[in-house]
């Protein structure tokens, strides 16, 4: 079959789940992942065909995405921060406004006269804050916390793939006391860190409604949501840690829950932390905060 012909099936059988725009999307990242190809390639020869084993993977492909399946799972792969990452159901796909909270702590660390850094990130999921912070901040030293062990593999590979030297840790933080109780083997923590970051789960049960079948179905739910009736309860643990953890001068950032900035703000202040600032992401949501103690 033509891929050209292929493409008019796309078009046509997922138009009642997706606009025009976002299915020619996922026909290039298809085109790109399962033939190496991209749009100037079928531009340049539009009689392209696929044998029958390439149909068999475009027909499961068309499948899946008619159920709303994410096309990052359906390749295994996604772009955060200008570098490559591997993903599958045991991750959150990267979010573009985590890139913005990748870039606020790449440009307020830009400012500080510290030689070498230390940075945390808790609850790594893919790895993507932790990798893209090792690739472009060569002076630091991070580590990466999570309880899952499915999903530190999947980061693990992601630092391969980067080429990029990122210290792991297999742990449930509301257990932990202290950060330097964590359990590592082949490296040692530092007493204290210049910054730690999360991206913690912050979506309330009670927002499920808001929630896209593609995300609800087929993200995982343990790095999405928490109770109704204690939705900071990350937020509160972490920044107790971050009070006994942070080095002089060192910065606290969270993604947060859009809806919950001025209460994620007041807890902060409550435990003692100053210079606390809420930035907008690029849809105008409150969505990541920083302070320091």
């Amino acid at each position: 079959m033509l891929l050209k012909t292929f493409k008019s099936k796309l078009l046509q059988e997922l138009s009642a789940v997706y606009d025009e725009e976002e299915i020619e999307c996922f026909f290039y990242l298809l085109l790109e992942s399962y033939h190496g190809k991209k749009r100037i390639d079928l531009a340049l020869n539009p009689e392209m065909e696929m044998d029958a084993l390439q149909l068999i993977k475009w027909e499961s492909a068309l499948s899946e995405l008619k159920n709303q399946k994410p096309i990052q799972y359906i390749i295994g792969q996604t772009e955060f921060y200008g570098l490559p990452f591997f993903v599958n159901e045991n991750t959150l796909i990267p979010r573009p406004e985590t890139e913005e909270l990748v870039e606020w702590i790449i440009v307020e660390s830009s400012k500080s006269a510290v030689g070498s850094l230390k940075i945390l990130d808790i609850g790594t999921g893919s790895g993507c804050i932790a990798i893209s912070l090792a690739k472009n901040l060569p002076n630091a030293e991070v580590f990466a916390v999570d309880v899952s062990e499915k999903a530190l593999a999947v980061a693990k590979k992601n630092a391969e793939i980067n080429k990029i030297e990122v210290n792991f840790v297999n742990a449930d933080i509301l257990s932990v006391t202290n950060l330097n109780e964590l359990p590592t083997s082949n490296f040692q923590l530092p007493t204290h860190f210049d910054i730690i970051v999360s991206n913690p789960p912050y979506v309330r049960n009670l927002e499920k409604a808001e929630i896209k079948p593609n995300v609800l179905e087929f993200e995982p739910h343990l790095a999405l949501f928490v109770e109704d009736t204690d939705a900071l309860l990350f937020y509160r643990k972490i920044a107790h840690l971050a009070s006994k953890n942070l080095s002089e001068n060192g910065k606290l950032f969270f993604e947060i829950n859009q809806y919950l900035g001025k209460e994620t703000a007041e807890l902060l202040e409550d435990l003692g932390f100053k210079s606390i600032e809420l930035k907008k992401d690029i849809y105008g949501n409150d969505r990541m905060i920083q302070s320091a103690l």
